[in-house]
């Protein structure tokens, strides 16, 4: 059971990121879910910058799931090259749209159960499409920042050498408001690039210090 010392720091935490980040949402490009889905499996180890830079080029030539799922895999391959790890993700993709056309009329599915069927779809990456396309908060989506800054924040229970995204959603989940859920991610992803940084967070500049058992800490 959540206490109510921590629901009062949670409580806190999320006044303090919405003075500072109110307008928080993804920064992906996309206009359609399919177009999110792929940006999402793209973002992969690369930043958003760069999936925006080829996604705009892309989504013009492959629009849809349909036309995704005819493009030959060494196309897209030299399509997508420089988000890196490109074979595999051009495998995923391709194999994806085709599931997505076979068993969803082209459409991207709605639920967690669905989605993580499809080639390069986990957990984080389904919750990137419920939540924020279709408005659904099912999960909490767990990056890089945010697990850090959870942890920091002490938000979740789990160890800080066991950065486990499962047991940090887990934890997330109990201790935020539902409703809270897909804003969180976007806040604090936004957060963790401005200014909680892995290795040199700028703690004397953060909204969130004084609510920060880890504030002044400096990790190397």
């Amino acid at each position: 059971m959540v206490t109510k010392a921590a629901k009062r720091h949670v409580s806190r935490v999320l006044r303090a990121l919405r003075r500072d980040y109110s307008d928080a949402e993804c920064a992906l490009h996309y206009e359609t879910p399919v177009q999110l889905l792929v940006a999402t499996i793209l973002s992969a180890q690369c930043t958003d910058k760069r999936v925006n830079l080829v996604t705009r080029v892309l989504f013009r030539k492959y629009p849809t799931a349909a036309h995704l799922a005819r493009v030959p895999l060494s196309r897209l391959e030299k399509d997508i090259q420089s988000t890196g790890f490109f074979r595999n993700k051009a495998k995923n993709l391709i194999a994806m749209a085709q599931l997505v056309v076979l068993n969803h009329a082209g459409e991207i599915p709605r639920t967690m159960a669905e989605l993580v069927l499809l080639p390069g779809v986990a957990r984080k990456t389904a919750n990137v499409i419920l939540g924020t396309f279709f408005g659904k908060n099912v999960g909490v989506v767990v990056d890089t920042h945010v697990g850090r800054i959870s942890t920091r924040l002490d938000l979740t229970w789990t160890s800080k050498d066991t950065k486990d995204a499962v047991k940090i959603e887990k934890d997330l989940m109990e201790v935020l408001p539902r409703k809270d859920w897909t804003y969180f991610s976007h806040a604090v992803i936004l957060h963790g690039r401005e200014t909680c940084s892995a290795r040199k967070p700028r703690c004397d500049d953060c909204t969130l210090a004084r609510y920060c058992p880890s504030a002044g800490e400096i990790e190397v």
